[in-house]
């Protein structure tokens, strides 16, 4: 290990909060689905950014966007308007079911405003009472306040009590869970069309069909935070257009940027006009820099065909793991939507993730016990070979000494 590598860690120990853990790669740079680290070493990287790198690391056209942006102006303050961000608007809205669109700097944020949209939408249009938003258990949406408590995990809220009130958990999949919790009190329901945190879980067609009938039924609002599987990240450019499925708001984040922080809630007219002057806001939300950077993704993704060759490669790389995986104990099955894969095994995960690491390839694993796969949506079906043969060969391995869960 370098001396940079040695000195870089010792400084972080010193200086930057721990919430992160030990993090024992120093990455310096990267280039389509793979990085290098301080000390030379490539990997090729299966996590993206946690979804964020969904064209790549540092893709030409929209490095070329930032950098002309960058030159003519960086920031402004939404108290005027910026070009970039209205032209970005209209073309997520004429994406999907939207009308209009607001712009954060993360996902936590556009999930907040959401949060906040619901309740004001709702006293608006029916009373001061409603203001409950149901979520499910096992989500993720976020780590402040509010969405930390929307978040349907104990372990995220441990330690910040007391929480919010406002929120109620159904069960993931389960309609009649979320059906049993709605109220005179309720505003919204809250759900990723794939838990990505939760274990790479994607809501069945009937799950989300029933959702949008049961909103409907009791003039309920339907949010879809598409943070980690938006973007093409499921085949389609959003992932309720797999379900045909329209939501009243939808939340965006992660790869909208491809690596620049920025995030979008989507929401029907009647419904993001509530929202008048005074009511919500950000300083470097929708910044031209941002929204540049946005649009060369959405050009580069139209272009590309990036929806539909995610698709194309999702499937490619399920049936690769599933001949390469299939009959050892551990392996339980395959999860998620497009190139969103989950490998839920019988075994804890960690000890997987490190040793695909020792060699070469970056993934993670969520819930103790699903492999997470969330490669650039540019993968050749080469890489998606490699990975499925080292996978095989280490948990192979692996499961003479697992430990069940």
């Amino acid at each position: 290990m370098s001396l940079k590598t040695d000195l870089c860690k010792e400084t972080a120990s010193e200086c930057v909060f721990p919430n992160y853990g030990i993090r024992n790669i120093v990455l310096t740079g990267g280039k389509g689905t793979r990085v290098w680290d301080s000390d030379g070493r490539e990997y090729l990287d299966f996590l993206a950014g946690i979804s964020v790198n969904n064209l790549g690391h540092c893709p030409d056209r929209v490095i070329e966007a930032i950098r002309a942006q960058v030159g003519e102006l960086m920031h402004c303050s939404n108290l005027y308007l910026v070009p970039q961000q209205v032209e970005l608007a209209q073309r997520l809205c004429e994406l999907c079911f939207a009308d209009k669109a607001f712009f954060a700097n993360s996902g936590a944020e556009v999930n907040e405003g959401a949060i906040k949209l619901a309740r004001l939408y709702s006293k608006a249009k029916f009373g001061e009472n409603r203001y409950e938003i149901i979520t499910l258990r096992n989500s993720f949406h976020g780590r402040t306040l509010a969405t930390l408590t929307a978040t349907g995990q104990d372990k995220i809220q441990k330690g910040f009590e007391p929480l919010p009130v406002g929120f109620r958990y159904g069960i993931f999949n389960d309609l009649e869970s979320v059906r049993a919790l709605v109220t005179d009190l309720t505003c919204a329901v809250m759900i990723e069309p794939v838990q990505g945190e939760g274990g790479v879980t994607a809501a069945s067609p009937e799950f989300i069909n029933g959702l949008r009938e049961l909103c409907d039924t009791h003039n309920l609002l339907l949010i879809f935070d598409e943070i980690q599987c938006g973007m093409a990240r499921s085949g389609k450019m959003f992932a309720h257009q797999v379900y045909g499925v329209e939501p009243d708001i939808m939340t965006l984040a992660k790869a909208l940027g491809n690596g620049l922080p920025i995030g979008a809630m989507l929401a029907r007219r009647e419904v993001a006009d509530v929202m008048q002057p005074g009511t919500h806001g950000s300083t470097f939300g929708g910044g031209p820099v941002a929204c540049a950077a946005a649009l060369a993704v959405l050009d580069e993704m139209r272009d590309s065909a990036i929806p539909e060759r995610a698709a194309k490669m999702g499937d490619y790389l399920r049936s690769g793991i599933e001949n390469a995986l299939r009959g050892l104990p551990v392996f339980k099955g395959l999860r998620g939507l497009g190139l969103m894969v989950g490998i839920e095994l019988a075994c804890e995960g960690a000890e997987i993730v490190k040793k695909c690491q020792e060699h070469g390839v970056l993934i993670n694993c969520t819930m103790g016990n699903v492999l997470r796969l969330l490669p650039p949506l540019t993968v050749t079906e080469e890489e998606c070979d490699q990975v499925s043969d080292l996978l095989a060969l280490i948990i192979a391995d692996h499961a003479f000494s697992a430990h069940p869960v």
